[in-house]
């Protein structure tokens, strides 16, 4: 089995797990509750009989014990799978030991089997409410075997020295009202049909909530599933397109309408790339490029800038979208800074690089495009074009980073050389262009988001 799907499947069963045992948490601290409630209206309704108000109050503080152990239990070293089985059990177990042994008042002589007359059947049926809350089917379906059968073993002690016992058959088909109260009435009728038809309804239950459970279980279950599949996806994606964009496409199932808003771009490119290929080699020029595009690309992601395309050696970012910032373009000046700052203080696979920048800010079109099946994110619009001839110009000006006018309006508090108005190719009117002063810059680059 792939290591992946392991790994899939322990997360889930570790989720599950941790679930149950959040959820048997609230039974138990509900059938805490449900015991101080019902012990305190029993153990008053008794005051009249000290005797056996205290013995009801002490077996009520018995069973809320238990809880507490079980309470304590979960969750620790010395929690098994079993534990709650055994302590579901314990609890139907003694609550059908009073119903077999515990006569209904001290002061009559009646046959214990008249108990089952008496509103205790519904005090079962909260056992299998608890059960319900450990998200657990096969604890549900264990409680609803064990409640049939406690009730049926408490009823069958109950009657088992009685030399008489009356029942549905004695009663008849056709009785008149006088013959059928006067065995229905009576301390010597049972009514093991009744008996058999409440241990089944117990079942029938247990089998209808195991279910919903069950089928809650794989909904949850599939939902995890699914968003494990997303974030492998995701992750997968992520290497080939940003992972702002993969969450996106994933999301309109591999649609992404083009837009029209205000971005930053940001244009890197590596200086003197073509002498490093032929003094280097391909092989090695594409190892020195993954490693600098590694650490170009997590400083740009630090700065919430997106890398939308990898050209060559160079590397196009864009701040603002597709995700809104007002911060765009101060971040992509900070970014661009940092990566200089990089090339400068290490090698790139044993190899020293120098990189030019420009960034430009302005109105882009985004979104997927391609054909044949296949599509990428892309940027386009003069805006885009004059941050890559932006990064052309520092071979003219002997700098490392330009940006144009809309830029510098964009973050006053970035202090810039300008360098002037230049005629750049492809545009009819001269770009006011400008450099950002790096000394300077210290502060804006810790504000947002600069570690060294």
């Amino acid at each position: 089995m792939p290591s992946d799907t392991v790994n899939q499947q322990a997360y889930l069963t570790e989720t599950f797990r941790e679930a149950e045992q959040a959820g048997l948490r609230i039974a138990i601290m509900g059938r805490l509750v449900a015991l101080v409630l019902l012990g305190a209206f029993l153990v008053l309704s008794r005051l009249a009989n000290p005797e056996h108000a205290l013995d009801l109050g002490l077996a009520i503080a018995g069973f809320a014990a238990l809880g507490l152990i079980h309470f304590a239990l979960i969750g620790s070293r010395y929690d098994r799978a079993w534990l709650k089985y055994a302590f579901i059990t314990f609890d139907i177990a003694i609550l059908s030991l009073l119903m077999a042994t515990q006569p209904i008042f001290d002061t009559i002589d009646v046959a214990q089997a008249m108990l089952f007359r008496n509103s205790i059947f519904p005090f079962y049926f909260l056992i299998l409410g608890i059960a319900a809350f450990s998200f657990s089917p096969g604890l549900v379906l264990w409680s609803g075997v064990m409640v049939a059968a406690g009730w049926l073993g408490a009823f069958a002690w109950a009657i088992r020295d009685m030399s008489e016992r009356l029942d549905w058959t004695d009663i008849g088909i056709a009785p008149t009202t006088e013959q059928f109260l006067s065995i229905f009435l009576s301390p010597n009728f049972v009514g093991t049909g009744s008996r058999i038809q409440e241990s089944l309804a117990y079942l029938l239950v247990a089998v209808l909530i195991g279910g919903v459970v069950w089928r809650a279980r794989r909904t949850v279950h599939r939902q995890l599933e699914l968003d494990e599949e997303r974030r492998a996806l995701t992750d997968v994606f992520g290497r080939y397109v940003p992972k702002t964009i993969a969450n996106a496409l994933i999301s309109d199932r591999g649609l992404l309408e083009p837009v029209e808003g205000t971005a930053t771009v940001l244009f890197i490119d590596v200086a003197n790339f073509t002498r490093m290929t032929e003094a280097s080699g391909p092989r090695r020029v594409v190892g020195v490029l993954n490693a600098f595009f590694d650490q170009a690309t997590e400083t740009i992601n630090r700065y919430d800038g997106v890398v939308t395309q990898f050209i060559g050696d160079a590397i196009m970012a864009t701040f603002n979208l597709p995700t809104e910032d007002p911060k765009h373009a101060a971040k992509a000046v900070c970014a661009a800074l940092d990566i200089v700052d990089l090339t400068a203080n290490q090698t790139f696979s044993g190899e020293h690089l120098a990189i030019r920048a420009g960034i430009a800010t302005g109105p882009v079109i985004a979104g997927s495009v391609g054909g044949g099946g296949r599509q990428s994110y892309s940027l386009y619009g003069d805006t885009v074009n004059l941050s890559a001839r932006l990064e052309a110009l520092n071979k003219e000006h002997g700098t490392q980073l330009l940006i144009d006018a809309a830029t510098v309006e964009h973050l006053p508090d970035v202090p810039v050389r300008e360098i002037g108005r230049i005629a750049v190719r492809g545009f009819l009117e001269p770009a006011a262009v400008f450099t950002p002063i790096a000394e300077n810059c210290t502060e804006l680059r810790l504000r947002f988001g600069r570690t060294d």
